[in-house]
């Protein structure tokens, strides 16, 4: 066409073609081509629970594909499989998992089941700098069971792959069936069908273990499983989540509360008690009883009953009378953390109320930060990092992401017609359901009395209800805190506890 007898109108349909053209080229700028699975493989032995074994280590990817056969996601895991066997599809797999949610499983790969662990104080003294020693992990569970370590999507080396959005995986449900069709896959592709499964979830991780279980059991073509191994349990939201008109938490957070006053030596008649546990017993009762009456009551208590629940939580807790009576007897687990050692400059931990930090601010009415985390973090992702490069042959400049915000803020709590910020979400049912319906499945529950962020009595509310079979369920408790496995005698312990619990299934 000359160029004297283009129209207006050409002039504009050429411009809106350009517009068109120019936003397909950033689309397809934008969208990343779907890298191939990388997967290394190496082989080690160890000494573990006084044998040497032989074991070989696969790290790398798994693609989950939608309907259509494209992949979604790549999913990032690390293996273990012992080598020295004579009938591995009879032998134990175990899907480990942390939580967050946006967790990698970097804490239980490296400080609980894998072969390796970075050892840290036992004593929850300060950390610090590195480097840090990574030792062979005798009390691994590699000599009884093979070990899938996962990353889920948005945490580790995973990440959704082409036009698939992250969101479409941050979810309750969203995230138990993409983790369930990881373990679909990973059964395939290693002939692992007919081997006894088991999933071990920490924190989040355990609500993640409960909904996997209703993905992977209910239904047509299920995969049914032995059992779960719940380290530091939070699976019915209500226990935990201190908002306005919950009262429960109050009362399951309470025995926590006079643990970590015990172990600070700041209540005033600890030598009255014989034990932590004797003393944890008479809290437990006190918590069920008067506590739970007087706050179910409100304005309708007496004023005899409420000055004998301030008596009470002072003798527990330490904490001064004048302040429970402000607190109107509600006392707030951040608030509580920094107001307990307050006359001493000191703040507790969350995760581990044995850590003990230093605020800037000391007026402020919660820490700036948690003395349990800043602790352990830094060794943790030295450690993983340090382990994968140097002795499993993985080495990515991408970032490893150990613990991801973008996944915790974007999470979708709602599944089903239950919404966390519209009635809480519950999953001590789904495993009572797994119960009724497969008779060879069990429960084993990891508590650690100085753990903060999912304390123990929540826990066992938990399981006090919805109709668990008690002989199918194993609940152990340890001197620690949310990552018990910190500290040493704990960690043997629980790894004892552990091989129990696998050595007696039918």
């Amino acid at each position: 066409m000359h160029p004297s007898r283009i129209t207006p109108y050409c002039l504009a349909l050429i411009g809106l073609l350009s517009i068109f053209t120019a936003s397909a080229q950033e689309k397809d700028a934008t969208t990343a081509p779907v890298p191939e699975a990388a997967m290394s493989q190496t082989t080690h032995k160890a000494r573990i629970n006084g044998d040497t074994i032989k074991y070989s280590v696969h790290a790398g990817d798994i693609h989950l594909k939608d309907k259509d056969g494209k992949p979604t996601a790549s999913v990032f895991s690390i293996s273990y499989l012992r080598e020295d066997v004579d009938n591995r599809a009879e032998r134990p797999l175990l899907f480990v998992f942390n939580g967050g949610p946006g967790s990698s499983s970097v804490w239980m790969h490296m400080g609980l089941f894998g072969p390796k662990r970075v050892v840290l104080p036992s004593d929850a003294s300060k950390v610090g700098a590195p480097p840090y020693p990574i030792k062979n992990n005798p009390d691994s569970l590699l000599d009884m069971a093979d070990l899938v370590f996962i990353d889920p999507v948005g945490t580790g080396y995973s990440k959704p792959l082409g036009e698939t959005e992250g969101k479409a995986f941050w979810g309750v449900k969203e995230d138990a069936q993409a983790l369930a069709e990881f373990v679909r896959l990973y059964i395939t592709k290693h002939k692992r069908w007919n081997s006894p499964k088991y999933l071990a979830g920490e924190s989040y991780g355990t609500t993640r273990a409960a909904a996997m279980v209703g993905e992977l059991q209910e239904g047509w073509g299920s995969i049914d499983l032995n059992g779960v191994m719940l380290i530091s349990s939070i699976l019915d939201f209500q226990t935990g989540d201190f908002t306005d008109g919950n009262d429960l938490p109050y009362l399951t957070f309470l025995p926590t509360y006079a643990a970590t006053a015990w172990y600070h030596d700041a209540i005033p008649n600890k030598a009255q008690y014989d034990s932590l546990g004797s003393f944890l017993s008479e809290v437990k009762d006190f918590a069920l009883g008067e506590y739970a009456s007087v706050l179910l009551k409100g304005d309708l208590a007496s004023d005899d009953s409420k000055a004998s629940v301030v008596d009470a939580l002072h003798a527990y807790t330490g904490l001064d009378k004048t302040y429970i009576e402000q607190t109107d007897m509600r006392i707030n687990e951040f608030y509580f953390m920094k107001e307990l050692l307050r006359d001493r400059g000191d703040v507790v931990g969350r995760l581990d109320s044995r850590y003990l930090g230093e605020d800037e601010v000391q007026v402020s009415s919660s820490f700036e930060a948690d003395p349990s985390s800043y602790a352990i973090d830094g060794a943790y992702t030295a450690a993983l990092q340090h382990y994968m490069a140097t002795e499993l042959d993985v080495l990515r400049e991408e970032k490893y992401n150990v613990l991801s915000g973008d996944v915790f803020r974007n999470w979708n709590w709602q599944i089903g017609n239950s919404a966390r910020g519209q009635g809480f979400l519950a999953m001590t049912p789904t495993l009572s359901r797994a119960m009724r319906q497969n008779k060879d499945f069990r429960i084993f529950v990891a508590n650690g009395y100085y753990d903060l962020a999912t304390p123990f009595f929540a826990t066992e509310y938990s399981m006090n209800h919805h109709g668990i079979d008690k002989d199918r369920l194993t609940m152990k408790y340890y001197e620690a805190g949310h990552m018990m496995y910190i500290h040493q005698p704990s960690l043997e312990q629980l790894t004892e506890d552990l091989r129990q619990f696998l050595s007696s299934a039918n």
